[in-house]
């Protein structure tokens, strides 16, 4: 499936947080989401970014912006990677069925079985409004979420 691009309604999905409760994007509406796919808890690229993500996430909440971490690997696994790290934020499983959300941002890597580093803005009404997609192993430019969030507030 295609990346959905900028203009376009977010795909809409339902995953479990860290604790199994179901969290669905439409159930955020209202404010911008800004949704994160990791290739994999506890890889050191993916523990860097979202280590970052962490240690400036005053500048999503002053924006209002709620911060979902989508990763393949199971609750279980996103659970205990959120307590060593200290995530405050949603950690999404999108183990079963397998990378089901991943695909419909068109962010799966079907030979590989995981996410490849997708970001995705989106605001109160569900509309894509920034994304970035990067290949494995190279890290998202924490700068370009401060000038999404940035652009989506002007």
């Amino acid at each position: 499936m295609a990346t959905p691009t900028v203009g376009d309604l977010a795909p809409d999905f339902s995953l479990l947080d860290t604790h199994g409760t179901p969290v669905t994007l439409s159930g955020l509406r209202g404010g911008p989401t800004v949704i994160v796919f990791v290739p994999f808890a506890f890889s050191g690229t993916c523990t860097g970014e979202l280590c970052e993500l962490r240690d400036n996430i005053t500048e999503f909440e002053q924006a209002g912006v709620h911060v979902a971490v989508v990763s393949c690997d199971p609750k279980h696994a996103l659970r205990a990677w959120a307590a060593q790290e200290g995530f405050g934020f949603d950690l999404l499983s999108d183990f079963w069925p397998h990378g089901e959300v991943a695909r419909a941002y068109g962010v799966f890597d079907e030979a590989k079985g995981f996410a490849v580093r997708g970001s995705f803005l989106v605001d109160g009404a569900g509309i894509l409004r920034w994304s970035v997609v990067n290949p494995p192993g190279k890290a998202r430019d924490f700068a370009s979420y401060r000038a999404a969030i940035a652009d989506l507030a002007a």
